[in-house]
C-alpha cells in the first residue's frame, strides 16, 4: 500500500501531527517542548543521545537513530548545526521516510549548500520547506520565534499548527524552497544581529579602557533613539559575568558569520564590519570560549 503525504487541514482547524525533530540542542529542545505542549506527537533524535533522552520527561518519544525518528512522521523538522550535518543526518534518515513527508529545514545553512539540500529532498521524494528561524534560547522557550519560510503553498495549512507552536510569526517569503529566498533573508537578519553583538562588546571594552563606567553609557542612551533592547541583553551578559548562559553560542555565531561573508562575496558586496565581527568571534573560539554565548566576542578586546 502506497503511503501518502499528510492531508492539509482547513485553515483554523487543528490537526494532530506526528513530528520528528532531528537535532535537540538549545533551539531544537525548546521547539520540541512547545510542539508537545501544542498536542503533537513528537519523536526526537540527537547525535548526543542524552540530550534527546532528557526530552522524554516532557512527553517526546526518544529515538536511537534518525531512521527510527522519522518513521511514519508527517513532518520532519531538522534543527542541526550546519548544512553538511543536515545533509548527513537526512541521508541516514532516508530508509524511514515516506513519500511526500514535509521536511522543514530550520537551520541556517547559507546559500552554497541550498541546491544540495533541495536536490536531496527531490531524491528522497519529500517536500522541502526552507524555514530558518530568527531568535535565540528565550524566544525558542517561549514559542515566540519568527519563522522565515519558503515552500509550496499547499503545505502551509498543514504546517500552520507546527509554526504556531514555536513562533509568534511566520513570514512566508516565497513558494520555492530551492531558491534560497528564506536563507537570504535570514543571512541579512543575522548580519544585523552580529553587528549589534560586536558593537556591544567593543563599546563596553572602550568604555572600560577610557575609565568610563559602561553603565553610565547605558544610562546616557536609555529610552532614546540610540537605545536598543538587544544591545542591553548582550551588555548584561558581559557586565554581569553571565557569558556561560548561552542564548546563541559563539562558535555557531562564527559559523553564521562565515555564511554571511560567503554570500556577500557571491554578491560582490564588501562587509568590513562583519569581517571584523567574524575575526573577533574566531579569536574567542580559538581561545576556548566557543561554548559561551556569542557576547563572548567581548573577550576579543
Amino acid at each position: 500500500m502506497t503511503q501518502t503525504a499528510p492531508t492539509p487541514s482547513p485553515e483554523g482547524v487543528f490537526r494532530t501531527l506526528t513530528i520528528a525533530v532531528l537535532g535537540t540542542g538549545i533551539m531544537g529542545s525548546a521547539m520540541t517542548r512547545n510542539l508537545v505542549r501544542a498536542g503533537h506527537g513528537v519523536r526526537v533524535w540527537n547525535r548526543t543521545h542524552a540530550t534527546a533522552a532528557a526530552l522524554a520527561a516532557d512527553g517526546a518519544t526518544v529515538a536511537s537513530t534518525p531512521t527510527e525518528a522519522v518513521a511514519e512522521a508527517d513532518v520532519v523538522l531538522t534543527m542541526l548545526h550546519d548544512g553538511p550535518v543536515t545533509l548527513e543526518v537526512m541521508r541516514h534518515a532516508a530508509p524511514g521516510l515516506r513519500p511526500g513527508t514535509l521536511w522543514v529545514q530550520c537551520a541556517t545553512v547559507g546559500l552554497d549548500l541550498q541546491p544540495a539540500i533541495a536536490a536531496l529532498a527531490d531524491e528522497l521524494d519529500v517536500t522541502l520547506i526552507d524555514a530558518p528561524v530568527l531568535g535565540t534560547r528565550e524566544p525558542a522557550e517561549l514559542g515566540t520565534l519568527t519563522v522565515l519560510a519558503a515552500g509550496p503553498e499547499d503545505s502551509r495549512a498543514t504546517l500552520s499548527s507546527v509554526f504556531d507552536a514555536v513562533a509568534m510569526r511566520t513570514f512566508w517569503v516565497g513558494d520555492d524552497a530551492a531558491s534560497g529566498s528564506a536563507q537570504r533573508l535570514k543571512l541579512v537578519a543575522n548580519a544585523w544581529v552580529l553587528s549589534i553583538n560586536n558593537a556591544a562588546g567593543e563599546v563596553i571594552s572602550l568604555a572600560k579602557g577610557l575609565g568610563v563606567a559602561p553603565q553610565l553609557f547605558l544610562e546616557l542612551i536609555e529610552s532614546g533613539p540610540l537605545d536598543l533592547g538587544y544591545l542591553r541583553t548582550k551588555a548584561a551578559l558581559i557586565l554581569e559575568d553571565r557569558l556561560a548562559e548561552v542564548s546563541f553560542g559563539a562558535s555557531t555565531a562564527a559559523k553564521d558569520a562565515d555564511l554571511i561573508l560567503a554570500a556577500a562575496g557571491l554578491a560582490e558586496v564588501r562587509l568590513d564590519g562583519l569581517e571584523g565581527a567574524r575575526a573577533r568571534l574566531d579569536r574567542v573560539v580559538e581561545a576556548g570560549h566557543g561554548a559561551e554565548d556569542m557576547a563572548a566576542a567581548y573577550r576579543a578586546s
